[in-house]
């Protein structure tokens, strides 16, 4: 299953653009058929999916970096240019916290990483902070493959159905928890 690595790989780096990607069930499917049938090399998959993650994550900021949040004038002024103006603030103070949950809510992680870029991180701060989130998501979906794998050991469809459906839940909980983290914080503000 050779071939399987570099599709993981672009699987991965594809979910920075494009959100219908599901690279968190991809990781996690292949965690669990690799704890089920050994296929593929589990210790092979953690580096992959998370040089993809971070892949994905330094173009985005790249284009970031490039494109910027200023180009068009409707970007500077009123409530956008205000808004634009604290995203900026939070990722220079931040980035750490939002690099860390931005990879687990979907669309955030885009937002995020082009944000970062635009305000200018500097690359030297941002690369490592990336790396070791890339690093941590692709544990964490490999260990959600190897539990159901572990748990329906044998039956390699059981272990990567019932690790995606877990992955997809655990996506959707995190993305509810900061969404009302956020109105929660909204209410409060006023």
């Amino acid at each position: 299953m050779p071939w399987v690595y570099p599709v993981l790989y672009l699987v991965v780096v594809a979910d920075a653009f494009l959100v219908v990607v599901p690279s968190e069930v991809a990781v996690a499917s292949l965690g669990a058929l690799a704890a089920t049938t050994g296929e593929p090399i589990m210790l092979l998959l953690i580096p992959v999916a998370a040089v993809g993650a971070l892949t994905g994550d330094l173009l985005c900021y790249l284009i970031g970096r490039v494109v910027g949040l200023e180009r068009w004038q409707w970007q500077r002024e009123g409530k956008t240019g205000a808004a634009i103006a604290r995203v900026r603030e939070t990722v220079l103070t931040r980035p750490a916290l939002l690099i860390f949950t931005g990879r687990y809510v979907p669309f955030a992680r885009i937002a995020v990483n082009l944000s970062i870029g635009a305000a200018r991180l500097p690359l030297g701060r941002y690369l490592p902070i990336a790396a070791v989130a890339g690093v941590f998501w692709a544990l964490y979906n490999v260990a959600i493959g190897t539990i159901f794998g572990n748990v329906f050991h044998n039956r390699p469809l059981l272990a990567i159905g019932a690790s995606m459906a877990v992955a997809i839940a655990l996506g959707l909980v995190v993305d509810r928890l900061v969404m009302g983290v956020r109105a929660f914080r909204l209410r409060h503000r006023r």
